[in-house]
C-alpha cells in the first residue's frame, strides 16, 4: 500500500514538475493557430491583437508605382521562406505512428506532457538502454477510430492552454490524403502532433476592360488567428467527411455569399504545401487551390462574421502588397503568388530570362 502511494505521489510530482518546467511555461505563453464532432472542447486562448493597418494603408502601398520593383522576385521568396521556417529543428521531433504508419511528428518536449496519459499514448524508448524517445503511438487498447478520437480529445481538453485556439473542428488523420482514417483530431492540436492538415483556398477574380482584378478580404478583428489581416475571397480548413469541391461551395456561401450556381464553376488549379516549425508546433499544411471567375457586377457579402470587408483591386496591386508588406495572412501569399505565375503576372518582359529559375525555386520550396 505504502509503495503504491509513494509511486502515485512520485508520478504526480513528476507531472507537476513537467507542467511547471520552462518548456511548459514557454508553450503556455504562445498564442497562435487555431475543427466539429461529438467531442467538445472549450476555447481557452484569447484572440490575438488585431492588425494595425487599414484598407487605406494597403491600397496606398498597392498603387505606388514609383518603386520600380515589378521584376524583383525577392519579395516573393521572402514570403515562401516565412512559411517554411525551422527546418533545422526537425531533429528534435519524433515520429507519431498509428497502425505502423507515420501520421505525424511530435516535439520531444511535448512528448513529456503526453507521459501523463499512459492509457492513451505509448512512448517507445531506445533499445540500447537510454531514455531517448524513438516514436509515439496510441495505446493498443484503442482499436477503433471513435475510441481513438474520444481518447485523444479527452487529452486535448486536459492540456488546456497548452493547445490554444480550439474551434471544435476535427481533421481526419491518415497516412496520406484519401487513405483510411485512423481517427480525427481537433484542428488546433494538429501542429502539436505534426499532422498533415488540408485546406481549400480560392482566388476570386473578375475581368474588366481586358484587366484582371482580385477580390481581397480583410479578416475580422475578432478572429482568433491573424485578425485584421488580408485574405483570399474564400478559404477554410478541410474538415472530416466533406470533399474539397463541396467545402469550396460551402465556404463560398458562408464567407462571401456566393451562390452554388456560381461557386460550382470554381476550377481546381493544383495544390501548395509548406512545412513550418515554431516551438512545439510542426505545421505540415497542404492547400488545395481554386480559381473562380466571377461576374463583373458581383459583390461579395460575408455571412459568418469572419470577414470585416472586401475590396476589388487590380492583380498587379495585389502583387505589390505581397512584395512590399506583411499585410496578407502568410499562407495566402503563397496561393496568390501561384495565381500570379499562372496568370502571367510573375515578371515583366525585360526580366523574362528569370522566369524558369524563379519558377523552379518556388517549386523546390513547395
Amino acid at each position: 500500500m505504502a509503495a503504491t502511494a509513494a509511486s502515485s505521489f512520485s508520478a504526480a510530482a513528476s507531472a507537476a514538475a513537467r507542467r511547471s518546467s520552462p518548456s511548459h511555461l514557454r508553450l503556455l505563453a504562445r498564442r497562435h493557430l487555431p475543427f466539429s464532432s461529438t467531442v467538445s472542447f472549450s476555447a481557452a486562448a484569447p484572440p490575438a491583437a488585431a492588425a494595425s493597418f487599414g484598407w487605406e494603408d494597403a491600397l496606398r502601398v498597392a498603387a505606388d508605382d514609383r518603386r520600380g520593383d515589378e521584376s524583383d522576385l525577392s519579395g516573393y521568396f521572402r514570403k515562401v521562406d516565412t512559411c517554411n521556417r525551422g527546418m533545422d529543428k526537425k531533429g528534435v521531433f519524433v515520429e507519431f505512428m498509428v497502425e505502423d504508419q507515420v501520421v505525424g511528428y511530435i516535439h520531444q518536449g511535448f512528448v513529456e506532457h503526453l507521459r501523463d496519459f499512459p492509457d492513451v499514448f505509448t512512448i517507445a524508448s531506445g533499445s540500447n538502454g537510454n531514455n531517448n524517445v524513438e516514436h509515439v503511438t496510441l495505446h493498443s487498447s484503442l482499436r477503433t477510430p471513435d475510441e481513438r478520437t474520444n481518447a485523444v480529445g479527452s487529452v486535448i481538453r486536459s492540456l488546456g492552454d497548452l493547445i490554444p485556439g480550439i474551434r471544435n473542428e476535427l481533421y481526419p488523420i491518415t497516412s496520406s490524403y484519401g487513405m483510411p482514417v485512423y481517427f480525427s483530431l481537433e484542428r488546433a492540436a494538429a501542429p502539436f502532433f505534426g499532422i498533415k492538415a488540408y485546406g481549400v483556398h480560392m482566388n476570386g477574380y473578375v475581368e474588366k476592360e481586358s484587366q484582371k482584378f482580385l477580390w481581397i478580404a480583410k479578416r475580422s478583428d475578432t478572429k482568433q488567428t491573424f485578425p485584421g489581416m488580408l485574405d483570399h475571397l474564400v478559404a477554410g480548413g478541410l474538415p472530416y467527411g466533406i470533399s474539397c469541391e463541396e467545402n469550396v461551395i460551402k465556404e463560398c456561401e458562408e464567407e462571401a455569399g456566393i451562390p452554388r450556381s456560381i461557386s460550382s464553376n470554381a476550377t481546381s488549379v493544383g495544390a501548395i504545401s509548406y512545412m513550418d516549425i515554431e516551438g512545439f508546433r510542426y505545421k505540415r499544411d497542404v492547400l488545395f487551390c481554386y480559381d473562380l471567375k466571377l461576374p463583373p457586377d458581383f459583390v461579395p457579402n460575408n455571412e459568418d462574421g469572419e470577414v470585416d470587408s472586401f475590396r476589388l483591386i487590380p492583380v498587379p496591386h495585389a502583387a505589390n502588397i505581397i512584395r512590399r508588406t506583411h499585410f496578407f495572412k502568410p499562407n495566402c501569399n503563397l496561393v496568390i503568388i501561384d495565381f500570379l505565375f499562372r496568370h502571367g503576372y510573375h515578371v515583366y518582359k525585360p526580366r523574362l530570362p528569370w522566369l524558369p529559375k524563379a519558377a523552379a525555386k518556388l517549386e523546390e520550396r513547395g
